[in-house]
């Protein structure tokens, strides 16, 4: 019942973030662009693929690992081991989700007033 509760606790302060920051960021682009169209192309959509990609596996997963804890919390059964392992790569994947593209953008420091403008 323990093991339940601590997973739905961690899907639901994890997880759940990251899949609506990462919605947020998934064709947000920062760095360096090729002055080749055709290469910024290519790259842009393989970019917006690993993140789709990678979104939906987290989206997937948390959607097990809820209803199969909260199922086993309200029958009162055993939860499959397989569970386990899908919540542990749950949590990763949304971590990696929050550190690249569930980021928000920094804003950029105001510059400072010259004393001679005013």
């Amino acid at each position: 019942m323990v093991l339940e509760l601590l997973m739905v606790l961690g899907v639901t302060l994890l997880a759940l973030p990251a899949l609506w920051l990462g919605a947020q960021g998934l064709t947000r682009r920062a760095g360096h662009y090729s002055s080749d169209v055709t290469a910024d192309r290519v790259s842009l959509v393989l970019l917006v693929t690993s993140r789709a990609l990678t979104w939906l596996l987290v989206l997937l997963l948390s959607a097990v690992v809820l209803v199969c804890a909260v199922g086993a919390w309200v029958r009162d059964l055993e939860m499959p081991s397989l569970v386990s392992v899908f919540f542990v790569l749950d949590l990763l994947l949304a971590v990696l989700v929050l550190l690249t593209f569930g980021r928000r953008d920094r804003r950029r420091p105001r510059r400072r007033a010259t004393p001679a403008a005013r």
